[in-house]
């Protein structure tokens, strides 16, 4: 018997890069830092909070690659002449990924009391149909 898969099921043709995206959104890890939030803050937006105390907006990238939204923190170098007699906020460079769909847009971004919040949208399209002419052979 053969196994069937999104990209090899018969009626659903153009599906490979659904399978793609699903695997890469596996790999992308599961560790905890930092912490996250998503919201949906209506029918047709989310908001991405992720918890960044003691990064500086300098500090944080946003960017969209390939329809995955990447977030990366690295703070300065300045840190490193400080002398802790105990250090428990952590201040580790970081990086997340979240998978976009189509039709799925990044708004802004704002930092507020340590937040860095990310708002999304989803862009419906128009219903379109189109009639196919069938040539004579």
């Amino acid at each position: 018997m053969t196994k069937l898969t999104l990209g090899t099921h018969p009626y659903l043709l153009g599906f490979e890069q659904l399978e793609r995206m699903l695997e890469r959104s596996a790999k992308s890890g599961n560790e905890g830092y930092p912490p996250f939030n998503i919201e949906q803050t209506s029918q047709n937006s989310y908001r991405i909070t992720l918890a960044v105390a003691g990064f500086a907006e300098d500090d944080l990238a946003i960017t969209v690659e390939d329809r995955q939204l990447v977030i990366r923190g690295r703070q300065s170098d300045a840190v490193e002449e400080r002398l802790f007699l105990h250090r428990g906020i952590a201040a580790r460079q970081f990086q997340r990924s979240f998978v976009l769909a189509d039709g799925v847009e990044v708004g802004e971004a704002v930092m507020e009391n340590g937040l860095l919040h990310v708002d999304l949208r989803r862009i419906e399209p128009e219903p379109v149909v189109q009639r196919i002419r069938i040539n004579k052979g």
